[in-house]
């Protein structure tokens, strides 16, 4: 708060009347003046806080966009990323998320509706384990769980899971869905696993992204559960956008 307020007192000073400033008046000087306009009408504190709050939320809209700009195709076309849905689509949908993430877990029944209600959604995930050791571990099973093609399932499986994801509960869901364990653990080691989640930490740094689940649609970056109708409003949109 006393930043703010500094910044407050620098902005107010510099908009003080030319005839004062022409006054040559001391740093001190400005600032009792600025306090005494501030005293005099407190209300310009709250409508300086939001001019500022504004302008923060202008500029990091505008660096945003000039992210999602520069790394579409590592958001939407890596390689290295799971997709689900239509992998041809039209429209991509990007998903940050973690496996001990109960808001995530909230957003599963509305992936599952909007992939249902729109055949052309291509949908990739990134894996974000930033909860703990237990969604390092879980997110590593997911991704190795693909050279057994069996990442879809097991994404499901952990997404509906009760309790906390950890290398014990990880290892029980992955051998009830069929995977070997003992090629399970090995994989979990590859070097592309390690690069998937390195980009995952790059992008969502670059993005300003604080928090699981965020989604990239288009050129939307959408924070929290969205439920399906949302969903489908913001993959409407991109599409047109995309035409």
């Amino acid at each position: 708060m006393r930043k703010i307020i500094t910044r407050i007192v620098v902005a107010l000073s510099l908009a003080l009347p030319l005839q004062a400033a022409a006054q040559d008046l001391s740093e001190d000087r400005v600032r009792e003046l600025v306090l005494e306009t501030i005293r005099e009408n407190p209300e310009i504190v709250m409508e300086a806080v939001a001019i500022l709050e504004s302008r923060q939320a202008e500029a990091q809209a505008a660096s945003q966009a000039e992210v999602l700009a520069e790394e579409r195709d590592a958001l939407e076309r890596d390689p290295n990323a799971p997709v689900l849905g239509n992998p041809d689509g039209d429209v991509t949908v990007v998903e940050f998320f973690d496996y001990n993430c109960p808001y995530c877990r909230r957003a599963k029944p509305e992936i599952e509706s909007l992939l249902e209600a729109d055949p052309n959604v291509r949908f990739v995930y990134r894996e974000w384990p930033i909860l703990g050791e237990g969604s390092v571990f879980a997110a590593r099973a997911a991704l190795a769980a693909r050279e057994q093609d069996l990442y879809e399932e097991f994404h499901w499986a952990m997404m509906g899971m009760s309790g906390r994801a950890a290398e014990s509960s990880v290892l029980r869901i992955a051998e009830d869905i069929g995977l070997d364990i003992a090629q399970l653990r090995r994989d979990m080691e590859a070097q592309e696993i390690d690069a998937h989640i390195q980009t995952s930490m790059r992008l969502a740094q670059a993005l300003g992204i604080t928090g699981t689940p965020s989604f990239v649609i288009g050129d939307a970056l959408v924070p929290g559960v969205v439920d399906a109708d949302q969903l489908q409003t913001l993959a409407s949109d991109a599409r047109e956008l995309e035409r």
